[in-house]
């Protein structure tokens, strides 16, 4: 049995668009690469520490057409583009008819039956990079295990956000955070049960 875990680097105010350059400009967005001033050796030496962790990546149509265009040009000794070109990757897609990139499959049928059958033969981690509408799916069937988040120390006020309408509530377990020198915080949540409720203030004693 796998365990699937979204690896996603966002702003402050929770937007996930084109951290990285100008890869998605979709609805206007003009902010792309907001993430990249705050890259350095030690990032990338974390990023790719986790994402070698992965035995499968599932992303969905857009981010797919993103890192198929883009990390194939990786040079061998890239320890990031020497794992996500190798690994084998899953699209769910209802549009694509054919994938390219090398190792590469689509999912068919109903995208949450589909991933929860993947999660049923994979063993090991099955991360999900970007691929923010199939976090949304993901989230509303409660298909995922782990969060692994790097937030940065800024605000971009407009974008697609992690966390849109339809996220079902739910409790979450930080299992480690660090942060880097330019202000990263690395943080990784683990499912944790239902969503749980109380009250505060002087008259309930909990002040």
């Amino acid at each position: 049995m796998g365990t699937l875990t979204v690896m996603e680097f966002a702003s402050l105010d929770g937007v996930v668009q084109a951290p990285g350059g100008e890869e998605d400009a979709g609805g206007g967005f003009r902010h792309g690469g907001w993430a990249v001033p705050h890259f350095d050796e030690e990032m990338i030496e974390r990023i790719a520490e986790r994402t070698e962790r992965a035995a499968a990546l599932l992303l969905g149509r857009g981010t797919y057409d993103i890192f198929a265009a883009t990390w194939p040009l990786a040079e061998p000794d890239d320890r990031i583009g020497a794992k996500l070109n190798g690994m084998p990757k899953h699209v769910a897609s209802r549009t694509l008819k054919t994938v390219s990139w090398q190792n590469s499959a689509l999912l068919t049928g109903d995208a949450a039956e589909a991933v929860a059958a993947l999660k049923r033969d994979v063993e090991g981690e099955i991360q999900v990079h970007g691929s923010v509408g199939l976090v949304q799916t993901l989230l509303r069937h409660d298909l995922v295990d782990e969060l692994r988040l790097f937030t940065f120390p800024v605000l971009v006020g407009s974008g697609q956000q992690l966390f849109a309408h339809g996220t079902i509530p739910a409790k979450l377990r930080l299992v480690a955070t660090e942060t880097s020198a330019t202000g990263v915080v690395a943080s990784t949540y683990a499912r944790d049960g239902d969503l749980t409720y109380g009250a505060m203030g002087p008259e309930t004693g909990n002040w």
